[in-house]
């Protein structure tokens, strides 16, 4: 929020704004230029002088998730622990369990579909562990959200829940994921372990460098390494290595046109983000993070010796992400949201293409086998 002390003061500053949403400069704000004074409070948002259709309201007003529904008809005792772990949006969630799910099935035997039931522990760990996340980037930030206009309404800035209730709602989130770590082999137990300290300097780092998306997706995409190793024992860093950089080019990708949304917040309060970092030259640099995780899928495919319905899935999601990046308008916050949240599908096209390219492992290597047996054979005949 935003506290002018004069109203001649407001034309000026909105024209800086207008003009600081496209600039690539760090100094594009300097809040001494401002007088302050208490006698009324104007939300950031209004400075945007953005416009939302009648049709854009219907339509937002029509994708109420089930999610979002059940949160709502939720006792109200528990609803503000919910919101508080994200419930009513699951993206956060999925975005999460993908990487894990692509790393689980590119583990199975060939001919072999995923393991269902590791398929749904990583599931619930995933729901569970973003829930955490949340709830400690929520404890790092409220004095920040209570200032954004989009974020004014979460549970610990509006008195619903304390800073000790989110601490032993927390305890008890950890607590539930640790059951859920402890059902995978030793190796799995101390690799997913080693990624508690991401999970917890992530909401930092915003305050530190203009890549907390890099943390983020570090953090993020430790699934790609932890859904191998549970399978298999141990990791093949051969495969395993590509899938986690796809991963993290991937979550860049998409969480800086997902912090597009808030970046007229974000100089206002001295938030980092590659959005910011990024500026008019945002797609060039999406491009480059989008044609890199590419880069490694392929990579991953090749070392397990994937077959062509995965190369297809791989190709649909490079068209999928041009596609955002080239139609992305980046000072359109409903277009930025709507492009963030399309990326579930990403994660859902690649899972089928590895599915689906497993499947067809075994019989390429039963028609690799024919040569040899039938060679064997005319030895032994001879």
């Amino acid at each position: 929020m935003l506290v002018p002390g004069r109203c001649r003061v407001v034309p000026s500053l909105t024209r800086l704004l207008r003009c600081s949403v496209r600039s690539s400069h760090k100094n594009w704000f300097k809040l001494q230029a401002v007088s302050y004074c208490p006698c009324q409070q104007i939300h950031t948002s209004y400075f945007l002088n953005i416009k939302k259709d009648d049709n854009d309201i219907l339509q937002a007003k029509r994708r109420v998730s089930l999610a979002a529904t059940l949160v709502n008809k939720s006792p109200v005792s528990i609803q503000p622990y919910m919101r508080l772990m994200r419930i009513d949006k699951p993206i956060g969630s999925w975005l999460l369990f993908w990487p894990c799910g692509w790393s689980i099935a590119l583990s199975a035997l060939p001919g072999m579909i995923p393991d269902p039931q590791m398929l749904a522990l990583f599931g619930l760990g995933a729901f569970i562990m973003r829930g955490a996340g949340c709830t400690i980037n929520d404890m790092w930030d409220r004095d920040i959200d209570r200032k954004v206009a989009r974020t004014k309404d979460r549970p610990l800035v509006s008195g619903e829940v304390t800073q000790l209730e989110a601490l032993v709602f927390l305890s008890g989130q950890l607590g539930v994921g640790l059951l859920v770590l402890l059902q995978l082999n030793w190796y799995s137990i101390l690799l997913g372990a080693s990624s508690l300290g991401l999970v917890v300097i992530y909401p930092l780092m915003k305050r530190i460098t203009h890549w907390p998306q890099l943390i983020l997706g570090m953090t993020f995409n430790w699934g790609a390494l932890l859904g191998w190793s549970a399978v298999q024992g141990t990791c093949d860093w051969s495969v395993c290595l590509p899938l986690y950089i796809a991963g993290v080019c991937w979550t860049i990708l998409y969480d800086t046109i997902y912090a597009h949304q808030d970046k007229v917040d974000d100089i206002l309060l001295g938030i980092k983000s590659t959005a910011l970092k990024f500026g008019d030259n945002t797609k060039v640099w999406l491009s480059c993070f989008g044609t890199s995780m590419i880069s490694s899928l392929l990579t991953s495919g090749i070392m397990v010796d994937q077959t062509w319905p995965y190369y297809v899935a791989v190709g649909v999601v490079g068209s999928h992400l041009a596609n955002q990046i080239y139609t992305l308008n980046i000072d359109n916050p409903t277009d930025c949201a709507n492009k963030f949240v399309s990326n579930h599908r990403v994660g859902f096209v690649l899972f089928t293409g590895i599915v689906l390219g497993n499947l067809l492992r075994s019989k390429k290597k039963e028609t690799e086998k024919r040569p040899d047996e039938t060679q064997y054979a005319i030895k032994e005949s001879i």
